[in-house]
């Protein structure tokens, strides 16, 4: 079933413009090659809003979680249709409103994409979202259950899926989905039993 991809807020999507368009922010040392190489055929797609887990061990449905930004896949449009993107740039909200912070590439971007594949493919619509985990270094395609919901606002609820992108965490299967009141579980053992994972109280 199709995924409902929620709008990202319109001055996100211009910031990340803006710098496809900046040489300074494209020619930066940490700016992948493949970004690099292709700025000017570049397009921002599937915006996905970045949710952060603050604490790890709350029950599913109360999981504390914060937005912290927007993911855009770029896509090469000069590159043969059913190209995979060539990185990702993100925006994140500062006391002077939406701001591009930086591009990336990597195991993450490809493992989104075949994420939001797998997501696809289920009879369920769901809303996609990315969640991190930072206590265990992990990042998940988290699948909320409400289409319509604001992708700004909510928590994990017990029902809505999570699926691992690689790398995860030993011990957790990267693209396998899971019921959220399956995983956190898993996920506060593995923070119980690496006491440099806690976070201070």
């Amino acid at each position: 079933m199709p995924l409902h991809v929620p709008p990202a807020p319109a001055p996100a999507l211009r910031s990340v413009l803006a710098a496809l368009r900046s040489p300074t922010a494209v020619h930066e040392a940490r700016t992948p090659v493949a970004v690099r190489r292709s700025q000017h055929s570049l397009h921002p797609e599937l915006p996905l809003p970045v949710h952060e887990m603050t604490h790890v061990g709350r029950p599913a449905g109360s999981a504390p979680t914060r937005l912290t930004g927007w993911r855009f896949l770029l896509r090469d449009t000069a590159a043969p249709a059913g190209s995979a993107s060539v990185g990702a740039a993100e925006a994140v909200l500062t006391a002077d409103g939406w701001a591009f912070a930086y591009f990336c590439e990597g195991p993450y971007v490809t493992s989104t994409e075949r994420a939001l594949q797998q997501a696809g493919s289920l009879p369920t619509a769901f809303q996609p979202r990315l969640l991190s985990v930072p206590q265990l270094y992990m990042l998940t395609l988290w699948l909320h259950g409400d289409p319509g919901a604001d992708a700004a606002q909510g928590t994990p609820e017990p029902s809505d899926l999570l699926i691992p992108l690689a790398p995860a965490p030993p011990g957790i299967a990267a693209h396998q989905p899971h019921r959220v009141d399956a995983l956190l579980p898993l996920l506060t053992r593995r923070v119980v039993a690496s006491p440099r994972l806690r976070t201070p109280v």
